[in-house]
């Protein structure tokens, strides 16, 4: 395996530098779509009547969709494009969106998470299979974990606007749309639709990627020679002990990590004042995407002190989040909660790009989005136990309890991390 230099932003070309712009660019607006309903959701669909439990089933419709298609249309994307398999992700995404705001139906809304889960999985191993792709062919040799830290970065940031954005256009707009007949919570998600036509817009005009084959002979070539995609990436993920203890890492830390995200707003809106309780759901949750970008950007210099080994730098900030999550389960108050939430947001800004430096290096480009598509299936699965875990034992002793629990899986993540570490230490020598 070639050495990798340094990455330094001034030192790269002309394209690097545009082709890391022009992927921050999508990425922001991208995730500022989602942002736009992602602290509403839950208050959405319980103004549309649905009950914890029909919303419980709703988000494992979601789950479920996702973990159907993973691998098939990561498959695909390798097969015929990313950039065409992402367009029909967001084609997905703008049909469930318009499911969403035309029903208050259990069985219609349904429908509509099962295309968030199409379009999830659509997207899964896309882009940025073709980012990371690109930026080796224009920048040689040079570690990618930083150019990733950016990414992620703008997708944090996209998340966070849109969290904000989300949270207040309900206020200012919602009386206004009670007296048309909506919901006030349909003004963010009709925002949410207007900047997804714009994602699209953008990915067909700047994005660029080498056309292939895209006539009806190679659109069904591509499906059909999914399974075989699919067969060696699970084979190599198998054969690759590095693969196999990395997937099985993230699949833990969903399991613990999870439930705090998801459950967060529903144990912090009681420690808060009925009068206000919802924006400042909507400003936290807008905080979380913001300390997570920054934990992404923090990410570069962590990793430089552990002199760029990724797996370490993992390990590290899996043991760092498990003790934060015990800490956040342990708080009583809002002050405390929200202190010891945004560094829970932080850490978990800081693992991301460590896991994704590793499984970039360890697979070539034409299984690239195969096995992002296989990690994605394995961190839905991870969440999806994680939550029916977390929620029986929230169900029978409480919330934090089942959080303090979680943390075990992550302390299980941090030693199949370190003999990781160890394994690819062992490989450099």
């Amino acid at each position: 395996m070639a050495t990798e230099l340094e990455f330094s932003i001034s030192a790269l070309t002309t394209p690097a530098r545009r082709h890391i712009r022009v992927f921050q660019v999508h990425q922001f607006l991208d995730r500022f779509a989602m942002g736009l309903t992602v602290a509403v959701v839950a208050l959405a669909l319980t103004d549309r009547g649905m009950d914890l439990f029909q919303i419980s089933l709703l988000f494992g419709i979601y789950s479920i969709t996702t973990m159907a298609m993973e691998l098939p249309f990561g498959g695909l994307a390798d097969n015929i494009g990313r950039k065409p398999v992402f367009l029909a992700a967001v084609v997905a995404s703008l049909i469930s969106l318009a499911l969403f705001l035309s029903t208050r139906d259990f069985y219609v809304l349904a429908l509509s998470f099962a295309f968030i889960g199409f379009g999830r999985a659509l997207r899964s191993g896309t882009l940025d299979a073709w980012f990371v792709e690109t930026f080796k062919a224009v920048a040689p040799n040079v570690d990618v974990q930083p150019a990733l830290a950016k990414a992620q970065w703008a997708n944090a940031m996209g998340l966070a606007v849109g969290a904000v954005l989300g949270g207040i256009l309900p206020d200012l707009f919602g009386p206004a749309a009670e007296r048309l007949g909506f919901s006030p919570y349909d003004v963010s998600y009709a925002a949410s639709m207007a900047v997804m036509l714009g994602v699209f817009v953008y990915t067909l005009r700047v994005i660029v990627e080498k056309p292939r084959p895209l006539h009806l002979r190679a659109l069904k070539q591509g499906f059909v020679s999914v399974p075989l995609v699919v067969k060696a990436a699970g084979l190599l993920a198998l054969r690759h002990p590095a693969l196999s203890v990395l997937l099985a890492a993230l699949a833990l830390f969903l399991m613990a990590t999870n439930p705090v995200e998801v459950i967060w707003p529903t144990h912090a809106k009681p420690m808060l004042d009925e009068s206000y309780a919802n924006t400042l759901i909507g400003v936290l949750t807008a905080a979380y995407f913001f300390s997570i970008a920054f934990g992404a950007s923090l990410s570069p210099r962590i990793s430089r002190i552990f002199k760029r080994r990724h797996a370490t730098t993992l390990a590290a900030a899996f043991a760092g989040l498990a003790v934060v999550q015990i800490a956040l389960a342990l708080q009583g108050g809002i002050i405390g909660f929200v202190v010891v939430f945004i560094l829970y947001s932080v850490c978990l800004g800081i693992t991301e790009t460590p896991a994704s430096s590793i499984l970039h290096r360890c697979v070539e480009d034409h299984q690239r989005s195969t096995m992002l598509s296989l990690r994605s299936l394995m961190q839905q699965l991870g969440g999806a136990l994680g939550m029916v875990f977390a929620g029986a034992v929230a169900e029978i002793y409480s919330t934090p309890t089942a959080w303090i629990i979680g943390a075990v899986f992550l302390f299980v993540a941090v030693f199949l991390i370190s003999v990781l570490a160890r394994r690819l230490a062992a490989e450099v020598e």
